[in-house]
């Protein structure tokens, strides 16, 4: 689970198991140009972006990329294992939305300065919550 900012450098970094944590980092980095096709692609057709789930992004043999941008073009990006075939892309697309309504109480913390990185005791245990309940 990634969380970068409009200028695609991150603000929050999680990965289950910790031991392949570069791996998912390239990865969340190389969805990022898809993620920001589907976005110049979505501006286009809509003027309002009420849908802020992007969807899967791209699948590969051992993971699936999904990813979410907020209207502030902060970008949620998750990598999920290939062979969990009970996530379907509602259980998805609430997992972002838990995180995305995670994210806005950070923002409301008047001790947060937007573009930090992220350390929050609560936002962490909703993440580590969420994560052990896909593995």
């Amino acid at each position: 689970c990634d969380l970068l900012c409009s200028q695609n450098y991150p603000l929050y970094i999680r990965s289950v198991p910790t031991e392949n944590e570069l791996k998912f980092h390239y990865t969340v980095h190389t969805s990022l140009d898809v993620v920001d096709e589907k976005i110049s692609a979505m501006g286009k057709a809509l003027v309002d972006q009420r849908e802020l789930y992007l969807g899967l992004l791209y699948p590969t043999e051992d993971y699936k990329v999904y990813g979410y941008v907020t209207n502030s073009k902060v970008k949620f990006v998750m990598v999920v294992d290939s062979s969990n075939t009970a996530l379907r892309d509602n259980e998805i697309r609430s997992m972002f939305r838990k995180l995305h309504n995670s994210y806005t109480d950070i923002m409301c913390n008047p001790f947060y300065n937007p573009g930090d990185r992220i350390h929050s005791r609560a936002f962490d245990t909703m993440v580590n919550s969420m994560m052990m309940q896909v593995c």
